[in-house]
């Protein structure tokens, strides 16, 4: 019940539909529209508050906040205690355009930081990615083995954050990928060589490769070209 009570009202809140410095009604009050407990509104609030969609105020009501400012990218995966993802217009391709940063800068950190162990735990991996071709979903797998290992490698614990709340979230696979993702995850020769370039320590070769191939997957922009 405090499931059900806590989505309606994030979605709410992401909608408009509660703007932000509004009050909410009282907890008998909310109880009674959704037929609940009062324990159940109280769980759900205090869930909204993890998620940083609403806050106490000094007289006791519960305000909403502006989640533009205040979330973070727990609400990728359904906010505090993870209700599912939120329709959000463009989050995914925001998603994709993340991810392609934050795993350029991870393989120049990794080219830089990572000691023979992490290469050659990388290479490794490269070679598990290469014998999954031509099986897609296979290849997804181990493509998100691999870039951990990178993102682990860059020894950058905010990017290795972010990439779990992707992973989890807003990029976890639905379906089968589209032919840009295809072309990204086929393309082992790439993954090949940038493998070599972070063991060989050349960080801005290892970014530029890096960047090339993750933009691959982006949707392309209303002008036709890639975002870049």
């Amino acid at each position: 019940m405090s499931e059900q009570t806590f989505v309606i009202l994030r979605d709410r809140i992401v909608a408009g539909d509660l703007a932000p410095g509004q009050p909410l009604p009282a907890e008998r009050e909310l109880a009674q529209e959704f037929g609940v407990n009062r324990h159940a509104v109280r769980e759900a609030l205090r869930r909204l508050q993890q998620a940083r969609l609403v806050e106490v105020s000094h007289g006791g009501r519960t305000i909403v906040l502006d989640w533009r400012r205040t979330a973070g990218l727990d609400l990728a995966v359904g906010g505090a205690g993870g209700s599912g993802p939120v329709d959000l217009p463009g989050l995914e391709q925001g998603a994709w355009e993340m991810r392609a940063c934050v795993g350029a800068d991870a393989a120049r950190l990794c080219a830089l930081r990572a000691d023979r162990s992490t290469t050659d735990a990388i290479t490794a991996a490269t070679d598990r990615y290469a014998r999954s071709q031509p099986d897609l979903e296979a290849l997804g797998a181990a493509d998100v083995a691999w870039w951990r290992l990178i993102v682990e490698g860059s020894g950058n614990l905010a990017y290795l954050l972010a990439f779990n709340t992707l992973v989890q979230g807003a990029l976890a696979e639905a379906g089968p990928p589209t032919a840009t993702r295809t072309a990204e995850l086929l393309d082992v020769a790439a993954h090949r060589q940038l493998a070599t370039l972070i063991a060989s320590h050349e960080p801005e070769a290892s970014w530029r490769l890096a960047r090339d191939l993750l933009s691959r997957s982006l949707i392309p922009s209303r002008t036709g070209e890639r975002v870049r």
